[in-house]
Formats: C-alpha cells, structure tokens, sequence
C-alpha cells in the first residue's frame, strides 16, 4: 500500500480527534456507506449502540471506507498493519491476497440465502483460525449482503446471453463463473461502474439487489436478472494486537454488542433482496420512484447451468488458488452442508 494511502486512511479519522477521551476509544473502517446495512445498522451501532452499551466507556470514530478513498481490497491489508483497530469488508475483494476468503460465497454454491448463512457457520471456526495465524486479525463477525445479480445493458434472457460480454464482477469466484459462459470478467470499483455502463464500457454488472439501486446503476442497465450467483459475504475483524490489548470485560462486551449486529444484518438482508428486486423494476419501493428495469427470473435451465459451473469451474478454480489444506479446510465443514466434495 503506498505511503499516501495510508495517510489518508490515517487523516480520515481526525475529524473525532477533538471528542472527549474514553477509557476505549475504536476506530473503525465500516462497509461501503452506501447500502442501508451501513447507515441503519452499522453506523448508528458505532456512533450510539457500543457508547450507550459500555456507559460511555468505549466509544468510536466510525467512517465507511469508500468514504476514506479506498476501493476495498486494501482494507484488510491495512487492518493487519494497525492503521485502524477493526473493520468491517466484503470477503470477495480480499480472496486476492488469501484465496481462503472465497471459501464460504462461491459463485453457484448457496441458492438461497439460508443455504449461505448454514455454509457461513460451518466455516467459520477455519476462517477465524486462519485469520489469526496468518493475518493478524480476530474475526468477530461474518454476514452476508443480499443476492449478488446481473444487471445488463443490453437485453437478457439467461446465463448463456453472458457469452462475449464485459461484466464487472466482485472476485475471482465471479470472473470463474462469468467466464464458463463465455463472457469477461473485468475488475472495477463500485463507484466507477455506474458511468462504466452508461458508456458502454461493460456490458452487466454484478452486485446486491438492493445495491445497485442505491448507486443507479439502472441508468445505464435495463435489464435485471434474478438469479442469485452469490451473497457478497461480508466480515468485521480486528487488529489481533489492538484486540489482544483490550481488557477482557471490553473483548466481551464488544464480542457481545457485535453479536447482535451481526443478527440484525442477516435479517436485514433477507428482508431487503426483495425489496431491491421490486425497487429496481416496477415497485413498490419504499426508498424511492422504482427504476423500471426489465425482470428476467432464471429459467430451470438455468438453475441447472448456475449449477454446472460451479462444479466444471468456480470449485475448480478456487481448489487451485486456494491450495491443499484449504480444500481440505472446505471439505471438511463446508462439504457436509452443501452436499459436495473438492476433488
């Protein structure tokens, strides 16, 4: 990470430097301030929720990372080296520097959002142990964002229309995915794929239901496939030398008021897949004029396409990036819930 970045990641938590001192005081990188999960959930826990729960003991300088200059793959990087305390982050943008982070949200793998919260479960003792041995990092949660779908310019009618187009795609799970079809994963940022698609620059993109709305990305996509590819798995982590530091009552105390955000996310985004579904096509919204977008729901086919490629490339591709232990980390409970073995 360039020097730059992390003074500006550093100058991003100045503006609490004048708050009155706190026996703890936390700060915290949230998720894309964007989505509804931040500003309903997320921010209020650490501007009021953790201040309210601790007494006034612990308090937070809470800003969310596209706010701070960042893209997102940097924002655990930068958590291991100490540049803030925790932060909250997508797992897709990090399975670049530990392919292990894909593990729980493959492309294909979860058809339904309780199919991934079982799957999340059942790895989550790996990944914590992971992170701690080799990241520096304490795992304290693990949620999910709603159904990541396409959004497309261009008219779309199933997974093999994905041939020859430029979709933007969250990992390297996705680009697997995308490119079985035939089409090209292109790597861009969120906030750049509004104006990617209006230009023509990709043709679909891949994100939350509800998301996508919030960014507008049907001014420049008019079609809305529902066909959930993943779940866009998200963590909140702390700095394992900051957390070890911490007295045991605020460990416990964090571990606990985190627990319930965490439930209170996963309920969220249940709620919430419909709800961008609706917002981006015809309605009702409660956030605002629905977009308009044309829905296409998958066909059976395509549930049985959706399924070949996760077999015949995502597994494989993650098996090869991810290497032995981890396959064998992801055989031995994940295997189980979703029914399949990583040969």
């Amino acid at each position: 990470m360039k020097t730059y970045v992390k003074l500006a990641v550093i100058a991003g938590f100045s503006f609490c430097a004048g708050a009155a001192a706190a026996d703890t005081s936390v700060n915290v990188v949230g998720n894309i301030g964007i989505t509804t999960q931040s500003k309903t959930l997320e921010a209020p826990f650490w501007n009021e929720g953790i201040v309210s729960a601790s007494d006034g003991r612990i308090t937070a300088n809470f800003k969310p990372w596209n706010e701070m200059g960042l893209k997102g793959p940097e924002v655990f990087r930068l958590l291991g080296q100490g540049t803030m305390n925790i932060a909250t982050a997508q797992l897709g943008h990090h399975a670049g520097d530990a392919p292990i982070n894909d593990a729980t949200d493959l492309a294909g793998l979860s058809p339904t959002i309780e199919d991934f919260r079982k799957v999340t479960d059942a790895f989550r003792p790996s990944l914590a142990a992971f992170y701690a041995d080799n990241l520096q990092l304490e795992l304290l949660t693990m949620q999910s964002f709603q159904a990541q779908i396409l959004y497309c310019r261009d008219e779309f009618k199933g997974l093999t229309d994905l041939k020859g187009r430029k979709v933007r795609s969250s990992g390297a799970s996705q680009a697997d995915f995308i490119e079985h079809f035939g089409g090209t994963a292109v790597n861009m940022s969120f906030g750049e794929v509004q104006q990617g698609l209006q230009q023509g620059v990709i043709d679909c993109a891949i994100t939350g239901t509800l998301g996508g709305y919030s960014a507008k990305w049907h001014e420049g996509a008019k079609f809305l496939y529902t066909l959930p590819i993943n779940w866009g798995a998200g963590a909140t982590a702390a700095n394992k030398g900051w957390w070890d530091g911490l007295s045991e009552d605020d460990r416990e105390l964090i571990r606990t008021e985190l627990a319930e955000l965490e439930e209170a996310m996963w309920a969220l985004n249940a709620e919430e897949n419909e709800i961008g579904i609706a917002c981006n096509t015809t309605g009702p919204c409660p956030l605002g004029d629905p977009a308009g977008m044309t829905r296409v729901d998958p066909s059976p086919e395509d549930i049985e396409l959706r399924n070949a490629a996760m077999r015949e490339s995502v597994l494989p591709g993650f098996a090869a990036r991810c290497g032995a232990d981890c396959v064998a980390a992801f055989n031995a409970a994940i295997g189980p819930v979703a029914g399949l073995t990583i040969e």
